[in-house]
């Protein structure tokens, strides 16, 4: 922030510069609770399509240690053997389930902000260990928000177990009377239901969240009219030079233009404040081209340019102020010009044949 403003002043929406800016040292708009879902969400699916194998696996496993418990050699270099093969096959089992979840809650971060890898985040920096600023962070308006926030959501989430399990409580009062293999899908199914709930639940809190953290980071961002000014300047350079450069570019053009009036055709005047250069060949150019024009000064250097060039110059004001209207540089006149531009043509090309005593007559 300039020196001398406050939060006040921050009225401008921030740019396209600043939103870059803020994304490089790592502040973007970004809810945690997306993460969550995406996380709940594979937890879901995993329930739902990867829970019932891996049990039956871990129960056929288990089933040999106690079903044939009498078989097992006692030796402790067989009994290292079995112990490495069981820890292998519980980690094969549980490193699926535990990579889905660590790929979901990357996926939550990445379709909210992209690829980002910043090390603006972790630089040690005094204000960290400001205990002004820490309090501010413990006690402030975003920790009281961020407080109630989580109270919310685990009000909210309590309520939607609450309506799954309910319905179902003599059900799961009586589980422990019930064989094992009885109570598997009685939990596997309740686990389900609860993470739809949940699910549901996460999903407006995750979306209510991520609009308030996009408010936020809008907020944050935002810019005084000096800043706006001060970043246009950085950005475009300063306008006495935007300015100069603009002047050159137009000189350059007035004289890549200038250096094509001897080659004209004709040069139709106003006689003194519009003067039009136009170029046509018969057989070559299908209609005639405006290779120059110009106004007061600049009509005076046409003028002078084809005077010295023997370019001949008609009188037309009519004509010379329609063309200077509607002719574009290096492109055909328009057509509703062809009639009125083919007799002065034609008064040149009569002049040009030795006719002396061919007379123009200007447009009305």
């Amino acid at each position: 922030m300039a020196e001398g403003e406050d939060e006040s002043q921050k009225t401008e929406e921030p740019t396209q510069k600043r939103l870059e800016d803020a994304r490089k040292k790592g502040d973007v708009a970004k809810s945690q609770e997306i993460p969550g879902w995406f996380i709940l969400m594979s937890a879901l699916l995993l329930l739902a399509f990867i829970f019932p194998a891996v049990a039956r696996r871990m129960a056929g496993s288990m089933q040999v240690f106690f079903g044939e418990a009498h078989m097992f050699a006692v030796e402790p270099q067989a009994m290292m053997g079995t112990m490495q093969e069981t820890i292998w096959m519980i980690a094969a089992m549980v490193g699926f389930p535990v990579l889905v979840l660590v790929i979901a809650g990357f996926a939550g971060h990445y379709v909210q902000q992209g690829m980002l890898f910043t090390t603006e985040k972790i630089q040690p920096k005094l204000s960290k260990i400001n205990p002004i600023s820490g309090f501010k962070r413990v006690f402030g308006m975003e920790a009281i928000a961020n407080f109630l926030k989580g109270v919310g959501k685990m009000a909210l989430v309590a309520l939607a177990a609450f309506i799954v399990i309910y319905p179902k409580r003599d059900t799961l009062s009586g589980l422990p009377f019930l064989d094992v293999t009885a109570i598997l899908p009685i939990v596997q199914q309740t686990a389900i239901e609860l993470l739809i709930a949940c699910l549901a639940v996460y999903a407006v809190i995750a979306a209510l969240d991520y609009m308030y953290q996009r408010q936020t980071f809008i907020k944050r961002n935002r810019m005084s009219r000096r800043e706006v000014k001060d970043e246009l300047k950085q950005s475009e350079g300063d306008p006495m030079v935007r300015a100069k450069l603009r002047q050159i570019r137009q000189e350059r053009a007035q004289k890549r233009m200038m250096a094509k009036v001897p080659d004209a055709t004709v040069i139709v005047t106003n006689p003194t404040h519009y003067a039009i250069a136009l170029h046509y060949e018969q057989g070559e150019t299908p209609a005639p081209i405006c290779v120059a024009k110009g106004v007061d000064a600049v009509a005076l250097r046409i003028r002078e340019l084809g005077k010295e060039n023997d370019v001949p110059i008609v009188e037309d004001p009519p004509l010379a102020r329609a063309l200077w209207a509607t002719a574009e540089l290096d492109e055909e006149i328009p057509v509703d010009h062809f009639k009125a531009v083919a007799r002065v043509i034609g008064y040149v090309l009569s002049l040009s044949g030795g006719n002396r005593r061919a007379q123009y007559r200007p447009s009305e």
